[in-house]
């Protein structure tokens, strides 16, 4: 008989101190934010009120939008007992639709974008508020993710190729997949709503209209995302932030050409071969 496997233990999330809180507390919506902090959330009443707690902390002049979609587990309640900006879906949006949903009704000028599954001190992310005040208009979380593994997640190979396409190495693997991050209110006029529902293509269009594109500060988004469960043994989100990729790729050959903008070196294509 052969002898029974022990299953291997599942990842969790990695346990964060957590900072003792006064109870009741509320968050302190400005009436003319100049910060407005988007977070999606879905089945998260685990880290909601965590997560909502540092974004309190990040600015006085600032609005927190929670946009709750597909929750059963009451996390909006929770988001409204502490007085987040409510926008409630009984469906499922998909993934990034939140960012999208949330901007449209954003009044500041400073867009801050998080997950509610990841606490992210208040002290980090100060910086991405920070850099856009000071005049960039794409703040990104300067995470590049997992590179020294003998073999490269796809994930991560994509991120890297597309700065490399939009001729910015500089930026390596950082990019609007990661949160947290954050934008100008002129980023957002120029690279679209809709666009911020495929984070590759905002930075894509992002970078091609000339706007100010950087790395600010890391924050480990792969150490603080729980495991997901994989399907047949593969990531369906893999596969999508894949294809988010590809999308940025047929902008770029739609408006830079054939190559995406990258030089031919003077071919003569159009010449007779033996003439």
């Amino acid at each position: 008989m052969g002898t029974r496997r022990t299953p291997a233990p599942r990842r969790s999330r990695p346990r964060t101190a957590r900072v003792k809180k006064p109870d009741p507390w509320q968050i302190q919506q400005h009436p003319n934010p100049e910060v407005s902090i988007i977070i999606p959330a879905m089945n998260e009443r685990s880290t909601i009120v965590d997560v909502l707690w540092e974004a309190n902390q990040v600015d006085p002049k600032s609005e927190i939008i929670v946009v709750v979609n597909g929750s059963t587990d009451g996390t909006d309640g929770l988001a409204q007992l502490h007085g987040a900006k409510l926008l409630r879906y009984p469906y499922a949006l998909g993934h990034d639709v939140g960012r999208r949903v949330g901007a449209e009704t954003a009044r500041g000028n400073i867009l801050l974008f998080l997950d509610a599954d990841m606490r992210v001190p208040a002290k980090d992310l100060r910086h991405f508020v920070e850099a856009i005040r000071q005049g960039t208009d794409v703040a990104l979380n300067d995470y590049s993710g997992p590179v020294h593994r003998l073999v490269a997640h796809p994930v991560v190979l994509a991120k890297h190729t597309l700065n490399l396409m939009l001729q910015r190495p500089d930026l390596e693997g950082a990019s609007m997949t990661a949160v947290p991050h954050a934008l100008s209110r002129n980023a957002l006029y120029q690279i679209g709503m809709a666009s911020l529902e495929i984070p590759p293509l905002a930075q894509a269009i992002a970078i091609t209209r000339g706007m100010n594109v950087r790395r600010v500060h890391q924050v480990s988004a792969g150490k603080l995302n729980a495991s997901r469960p994989k399907i047949q043994g593969t990531d369906p989100l893999s596969s999508l932030v894949i294809g988010d990729h590809l999308e940025a790729v047929h902008w770029l050959v739609q408006h830079l050409g054939p190559r995406g903008g990258q030089p031919d070196l003077g071919r003569q294509r159009d010449r007779v071969r033996g003439t």
